[in-house]
């Protein structure tokens, strides 16, 4: 399944919000170094309840639009 994220960086609390066509992430970590990035796999992973290995960021490593895929099986 690919996943269209939009992500909040230096948010005040990690938050998942579900827009029409995507999805918003609010992550508590900086957009530095690729913090912002694992954190975004963390909070995925927490949220659809699957390891964070199942988790591949596509497109965007280095834009806040992002395209995710989340592996099943």
């Amino acid at each position: 399944m690919k996943l269209s994220i939009k992500v909040i960086p230096n948010a005040r609390r990690s938050e998942v919000v579900e827009e029409t066509g995507f999805l918003k992430v609010k992550v508590d970590a900086p957009a530095k170094e690729g913090k912002a990035n694992k954190r975004l796999i963390e909070i995925l992973a927490e949220h659809f309840k699957i390891p964070k290995s199942k988790i591949k960021i596509l497109k965007g490593h280095n834009s806040k639009n992002k395209l995710v895929e989340i592996l099943k099986e």
